[in-house]
C-alpha cells in the first residue's frame, strides 16, 4: 500500500512541477485563437440565407465591404492609437470574411447553383478591394515602423484578392457555360 502511495505522490508532484513548464507552450496557442470576425446578427443573417446563394453571397460582399470601410475610417481618424496593431486586426477580419465568401462560392459551384448574378457583383467588389488595398500599401510605405505590424497580412490580403478576382471571372464563365448546357437539355 505504501508503494502505491509513494508512486501516486511522485506522479502528482511530477505533474505539478511540469505544469509551469507547459504554460509557455499553451500561451501561444491561446493567443492564436481569434474571435469570430462576424457579429451575432451577421451570423443569423447568413444562417437565414443558407439556401439562397444570391442573398448569402451578397451578405458576404456587404460584410467584407463593411470591414474595409471600418479599416479606412480607423486609418483616417487622427485620434486612433496603436494604428499598426488595429490595421493588422482589421485586415485579419477582412481576410477572414473574404475567405468565407470564397468558400461559399466553391460550395455553391459544387452544388451547381446558378450564382451568375452575385458573381458579377463580387467581381466588381474585387476591383474595389484591390484599389483600396493598394492604396493602403502605398500609404504604408510612408510610415515603415507602423507598417511592419501589418505588412505581411496586407501582402497576403492583396495576393488573395488578386487571385480570387481571376478565379471569380473564370468561375462566372464556367457557371455561364454550365447553365447554357442545362437550358439546352
Amino acid at each position: 500500500m505504501k508503494v502505491r502511495w509513494r508512486w501516486r505522490t511522485a506522479l502528482g508532484l511530477g505533474l505539478l512541477l511540469a505544469l509551469p513548464l507547459s504554460l509557455p507552450v499553451c500561451s501561444p496557442l491561446r493567443a492564436q485563437r481569434r474571435r469570430d470576425p462576424l457579429n451575432p446578427l451577421e451570423i443569423d443573417q447568413l444562417r437565414d440565407a443558407m439556401l439562397e446563394p444570391d442573398q448569402r453571397l451578397k451578405l458576404y460582399v456587404k460584410f467584407s465591404r463593411d470591414r474595409m470601410t471600418k479599416l479606412e475610417q480607423m486609418r483616417s481618424d487622427p485620434k486612433t492609437t496603436e494604428r499598426g496593431r488595429q490595421t493588422h486586426d482589421m485586415l485579419e477580419d477582412f481576410l477572414a470574411v473574404y475567405d468565407e465568401l470564397n468558400d461559399n462560392i466553391d460550395m455553391y459551384v459544387g452544388r451547381k447553383d446558378d450564382i451568375r448574378k452575385p458573381l458579377k457583383v463580387i467581381i466588381e467588389v474585387d476591383t474595389e478591394f484591390q484599389a483600396k488595398l493598394r492604396a493602403l500599401k502605398n500609404s504604408a510605405n510612408a510610415n515603415t515602423s507602423e507598417a511592419s505590424q501589418y505588412e505581411f497580412l496586407l501582402t497576403d490580403a492583396l495576393d488573395t484578392v488578386d487571385s480570387s478576382a481571376d478565379d471569380h471571372r473564370k468561375t462566372l464563365a464556367e457557371v455561364g457555360e454550365y447553365m447554357k448546357r442545362q437550358k439546352k437539355k
